[in-house]
C-alpha cells in the first residue's frame, strides 16, 4: 500500500501598516526592524527615498513606501517602523506605520494580484493572501529594490 504525503511549503511573511492596509514580505528578505531614528538627507535623490541611515556601521538608504506607493504623506507615530530588508546585492530601509506580525500562509495562499490593485503599482505586487478575515497585499521587493 502506497501512501503519498503531500507536503506544501509555508512562507513566513512579515506583515506591516500602511495607511490602513496590511501588506508582506517574505521573513527571509528582512534583516531587522528598526525605529525610526535620525535620517541624513541625502541630495538629488527622488521623494521617496528619505535619505541615509547609519545601521551598526552600515550605511542604508531609507524609502518612504507610502511616498513611492502614491499613498499620503508619512506621519511619524510611536508605532513607526523602518524594516531593513534586501537582496543579496541590494539593503534598504521600508519606512512602515507599523510592524504588526509574523504570519505563516501556505504557499497554495497566495493569490494573482487582482487586475485593479489600487494605486500600489501592478509590479511591486506579487499576490495577495487571505488569513481569516485579513486580506494582506504581497509585495514583490526585488521589483522594489530594482527601481531604485
Amino acid at each position: 500500500m502506497n501512501e503519498t504525503t503531500t507536503i506544501t511549503e509555508d512562507l513566513k511573511l512579515i506583515v506591516f501598516q500602511l495607511v490602513d492596509k496590511e501588506y508582506a514580505i517574505p521573513v527571509n528578505q528582512v534583516r531587522s526592524i528598526e525605529k525610526l531614528e535620525h535620517i541624513t538627507r541625502v541630495p538629488k535623490t527622488p521623494a521617496y527615498v528619505k535619505g541615509v541611515i547609519n545601521l551598526r556601521g552600515v550605511v542604508t538608504p531609507i524609502i518612504d513606501l507610502r511616498s513611492k506607493f502614491g499613498l499620503s504623506a508619512s506621519i511619524t507615530t510611536e508605532s513607526t517602523r523602518v524594516i531593513i530588508a534586501g537582496s543579496e546585492d541590494k539593503e534598504v530601509g521600508l519606512i512602515v506605520d507599523a510592524a504588526n506580525d509574523v504570519l505563516d500562509v501556505s504557499k497554495e495562499a497566495v493569490e494573482p494580484p487582482p487586475e485593479v490593485v489600487g494605486v500600489v503599482e501592478a509590479e511591486y505586487i506579487g499576490g495577495v493572501v487571505k488569513k481569516d478575515r485579513r486580506l494582506l497585499i504581497l509585495l514583490h521587493l526585488d521589483k522594489i529594490l530594482e527601481a531604485l
